[in-house]
């Protein structure tokens, strides 16, 4: 005797797959990058990524590309909401919103998106395994397949020179980034761009991780390396902003659902 008929698979349009939406206006992008980047800070907030004042995202103004949405100095991460947000312009001035900037870092991210105009955020934050591995004045290596993402597509800023205050040492690091996804800055932390809020959160997360493990790894023996060839395919097929921006959205979900106020 035959069992009964399998159902048949759902049409593959019917399933849900989310993609990064198209925007009708400036207006409704400016909010969509605004409501990602205040999710964002909260997010780095709860990992524990903030330290003291230090440490941003900023998020490029879809109408005004020449100015910068950022979070305002001295406000928890945690507590962030999309009105707070400040918008300043290329010399840190602000045009909108009602507390300062951190000077320091904004210059240099600053000089980072305008070395960069494919680059819409840039994040950088005091995360302990990031300043641990920038001590060394090490890059990830490729002994997994996250820390594989970096690989070739990161470099590093040897050199220290204190608390980067004027546009020139802004622009040297942004040299240093050049056309990368991610930058170790010596002595100092961790520094990730990309296409939208999401990617560069992505891949701050997913670098700062892989400083964890890279260090773990060392401390316990002789991590083995992944080979060139496939360290550059593990590359191509998860490298990208879009495949960072997929891997985000869980996390902007659990965030935007679990405090839902950030959007006020």
């Amino acid at each position: 005797m035959h069992g009964p008929t399998p159902p048949l698979p759902l049409p593959t349009d019917r399933l849900h797959f989310a993609m990064p939406p198209m925007h009708e206006s400036p207006d409704d992008e400016r909010r969509h990058r605004k409501e990602r980047l205040a999710g964002a800070l909260r997010l780095f907030g709860r990992l524990g990524f903030e330290d003291g004042v230090s440490g941003h995202i900023t998020a490029r103004d879809p109408e005004f590309t020449d100015c910068f949405w950022v979070n305002p100095f001295g406000m928890p991460f945690k507590h962030v909401t999309v009105s707070d947000l400040v918008l300043a312009n290329q010399d840190g001035q602000v045009i909108q919103g009602r507390y300062h900037v951190n000077q320091a870092a904004f210059t240099v991210h600053a000089q980072v998106h305008a070395a960069r105009p494919d680059v819409v955020a840039v994040a950088h934050c005091h995360s302990v395994h990031g300043r641990a591995l920038s001590a060394l004045g090490d890059l990830l290596d490729p002994i997994t397949q996250e820390s594989c993402a970096f690989y070739e597509d990161h470099a590093l800023y040897d050199a220290y020179t204190g608390v980067a205050v004027d546009a020139e040492e802004g622009r040297r690091i942004a040299t240093a980034l050049g056309s990368r996804k991610a930058l170790v800055l010596r002595n100092h932390g961790l520094l990730t761009v990309g296409d939208s809020v999401d990617a560069a959160a992505w891949w701050f997360l997913s670098m700062e991780r892989s400083c964890q493990v890279q260090l773990t790894a060392k401390a316990a023996g002789r991590p083995v390396l992944i080979d060139h060839k496939q360290a550059v395919a593990t590359r191509e097929q998860l490298g990208g902003d879009l495949v960072a921006w997929i891997n985000y959205q869980p996390l902007w979900q659990d965030i935007s659902r679990s405090e839902p106020d950030l959007l006020s």
